[in-house]
């Protein structure tokens, strides 16, 4: 037999918009819908090297809820790198605080590292409220 594995050109990708609207939503999952359009894998033509993937706009990030006691025990950790630089921050204030960085990182660790993932994370457009300034791009309404 002779078969070949497809590899995706750029021309052959066809990129297109979702809206995910994360109000009442379980974060792991809105970030689980998010990385597989944002990778392209839910597409025919993946390929695991190639950016397939379409544009992603999540709504109402700021309404997104988690199990168990997470808003409590969950903690975003930094380091600037100097002494005593350790930042933390418990999932509860950075909600209150920058809702839309929470979803960020929740959907960007799922994604490749390296400037696959970084390309990938562009495509991703994040806002606390109801309202978008993607219209123009006709965007398509996903359920979860």
């Amino acid at each position: 037999m002779n078969k070949k594995t497809y590899v995706a050109k750029n021309a052959d990708i066809k990129r297109k918009w979702f809206i995910l609207d994360a109000k009442d939503k379980i974060l792991g999952k809105i970030a689980t819908k998010a990385a597989v359009l944002l990778r392209g894998k839910h597409k025919t033509i993946y390929t695991p090297s190639i950016d397939t993937g379409d544009y992603v706009v999540v709504l109402n990030a700021s309404k997104v809820k988690v199990t168990g006691r997470k808003l409590k025990q969950k903690v975003y950790r930094r380091y600037s790198g100097y002494p005593g630089g350790q930042k933390e921050v418990t999932l509860e204030n950075m909600l209150a605080k920058t809702p839309t960085t929470v979803l960020k990182l929740a959907i960007t660790r799922m994604l490749p590292k390296g400037r696959l993932g970084a390309d990938m994370a562009k495509k991703l457009k994040i806002y606390a409220g109801e309202t978008h300034a993607h219209a123009a791009q006709n965007p398509i309404n996903l359920e979860i």
